[in-house]
C-alpha cells in the first residue's frame, strides 16, 4: 500500500504539471499568432519520443527496476521545464520541440512505471481488485490532468508564461526528491535479464488491444488536442482562462467516470466469482462501447452541417464533447484494466510498454491530423475522421479473447 500511494502521488504530480504545460503552450503560442498546424508541430516530438520511450522504457524497467524509470521520468520533466525558463525570444519552434521531446520521454517513463507497478502490487487472482485499482489510478490521473489544464490557463492569465513554468518546476522538484528517498528499490525488476528482442509482444491479445488503443486515442486527439481549444478561442471568442477551465472540467469529469467504470459496468462481481461469460466479459463491453462511441463525432459533425451559427455550433460542440468524454472514459478504463491483466508478471513493463507505445503512436497520429485537418478543412473534418478511426478501433476490439489471465493470453 505504501508503494501504491507513492507511485500514485508521483503520477498525480507529474500529470498536473504535464497538463498545465500542454495548455500553456497551446494558448501562449496561439496568442503569438501561430496557426493550428504550427502549434501541432510543437507536440510532434512529444508524441514521437513517447512512442520510442514506451518501447525502450518497458525493456529498461525490466532491467533496472520501475522505481528508477519513474524517478528518471520526473528528472527529465524538470529539465524540460527548465528549458522553457528562457527569454521569450529563445522560444522558437525548434527549441520548444526539443523541450517537448524530453517531456514526452519523461511522461511515458512515468506512465509505464506507474501502470506496471500496479500489476505487481495486486494478487493475480484478485481481478476485481485489479480493475478497481487500475480504474482509480487512471481516473484520478486524468482528473489531475484536467486540473492541470485549468492551472495552465489560469497561470498564463495571472502570472504570465515564464512565471507559470517556474512554479511548475518548483513544485515538481519537491516531489522528485521525496520519490528518490522513499520508493522501494528494484520494484518490477525482472528476475531474468530482459532481452532486447522481447520489445515486441508475441501475444495475440496484447497486439489486438494495442491496435485498438492506437485508433481509439488518435480518434480522441484528432479533434481534442488542437481543434477544440483553438476553435473555442478563435471562432467562439472564449478567453484563455475560459478555454482552460472548460477543458479542465471536461477532463476532470472524464477521469471521474474512468474511476467509476467498474461500478458503472457492473462486471466486478463476475470477475470476483470467475463468472465471466462472453456476454458480460470486459472485452464484450469494450467492443460495444467503442462501436457506440464512433456514432458521437459523426452526430456532432451533422449538427455543424445543419446549423452554421457560431453560438449554436459551440453549444453542439460542448454537449457532444461531454457525451463523448463519458463514453470514451468507459472505453479507456476497460482498456487500462485489460492490458494490466493480460501482461505477464515477470517483465510486466515489457508488455505494458509495448501497449503504451501504440497509445503514444495514436496520440501522435491524432495530433498531426488535428492540426492539418483543422487548418485545411475546419473542425467538421476532424470530427468525421474521429468517427472513422473509432470504427477501426472497434474492429480490433471485436477479436479480443475473453480470457484475462496472463497464462492464457501468452500461450
Amino acid at each position: 500500500m505504501k508503494n501504491y500511494l507513492i507511485v500514485t502521488a508521483n503520477y498525480w504530480a507529474f500529470t498536473l504539471t504535464d497538463g498545465a504545460l500542454r495548455m500553456l503552450l497551446v494558448l501562449y503560442f496561439h496568442t503569438l499568432g501561430f496557426g493550428p498546424l504550427d502549434i501541432a508541430l510543437l507536440f510532434i516530438f512529444y508524441e514521437l519520443f513517447g512512442v520510442i520511450t514506451n518501447l525502450i522504457g518497458g525493456w529498461l524497467g525490466a532491467r533496472i527496476g520501475l522505481n528508477k524509470t519513474m524517478n528518471i521520468g520526473l528528472a527529465l520533466q524538470l529539465v524540460a521545464l527548465s528549458m522553457l525558463l528562457v527569454p521569450t525570444t529563445w522560444l522558437t519552434i525548434p527549441w520548444v520541440m526539443s523541450a517537448q521531446a524530453l517531456s514526452g520521454i519523461a511522461k511515458d517513463l512515468n506512465k509505464m512505471s506507474a501502470k506496471s507497478s500496479i500489476k505487481l502490487l495486486v494478487d493475480e487472482q484478485a481481478q476485481s481488485t485489479l480493475f478497481k485499482w487500475v480504474a482509480l489510478l487512471t481516473g484520478s490521473k486524468n482528473a489531475l490532468k484536467g486540473f492541470g489544464f485549468f492551472l495552465g490557463g489560469a497561470l498564463l492569465s495571472w502570472v504570465g508564461f515564464l512565471n507559470a513554468i517556474a512554479y511548475l518546476a518548483g513544485g515538481l522538484s519537491i516531489v522528485w526528491i521525496i520519490s528518490v528517498l522513499t520508493l522501494e528499490q528494484d520494484l518490477g525488476k525482472s528476475k531474468n535479464k530482459a532481452k532486447f528482442t522481447e520489445l515486441f509482444s508475441n501475444s495475440r491479445a496484447i497486439n489486438f488491444l494495442s491496435a485498438a488503443r492506437l485508433f481509439l486515442f488518435s480518434a480522441r486527439d484528432v479533434w481534442f488536442v488542437i481543434a477544440v481549444p483553438v476553435y473555442l478561442s478563435q471562432t467562439s471568442g472564449w478567453a484563455h482562462a475560459s478555454v482552460g477551465s472548460f477543458m479542465a472540467i471536461w477532463v476532470v469529469g472524464y477521469g471521474a467516470i474512468q474511476a467509476l467504470a467498474p461500478n458503472i459496468l457492473g462486471i466486478n462481481k463476475a470477475l470476483n466469482t470467475s463468472g465471466v461469460t462472453p456476454s458480460n466479459s470486459p472485452t464484450h463491453h469494450v467492443f460495444r462501447w467503442t462501436l457506440g462511441l464512433s456514432i458521437i463525432p459523426l452526430c456532432i459533425s451533422t449538427g455543424f452541417a445543419i446549423d452554421t451559427l457560431s453560438n449554436v455550433t459551440t453549444s453542439i460542440l460542448i454537449v457532444g464533447l461531454i457525451v463523448f468524454g463519458a463514453v470514451f472514459a468507459i472505453n479507456s478504463s476497460v482498456h487500462s484494466y485489460l492490458i494490466v491483466s493480460y501482461a505477464r508478471s515477470d517483465g510486466v513493463s515489457l508488455d505494458i510498454g509495448f501497449y503504451y507505445m501504440a497509445n503514444a503512436l495514436g496520440r501522435l497520429l491524432g495530433t498531426l491530423l488535428s492540426g492539418a485537418l483543422f487548418q485545411l478543412y475546419g473542425i467538421v473534418s476532424c470530427l468525421l475522421m474521429s468517427g472513422i478511426l473509432l470504427l477501426l478501433a472497434s474492429v480490433f476490439t471485436f477479436f479480443l479473447p475473453n480470457e484475462t489471465s496472463q497464462q492464457k493470453t501468452h500461450e
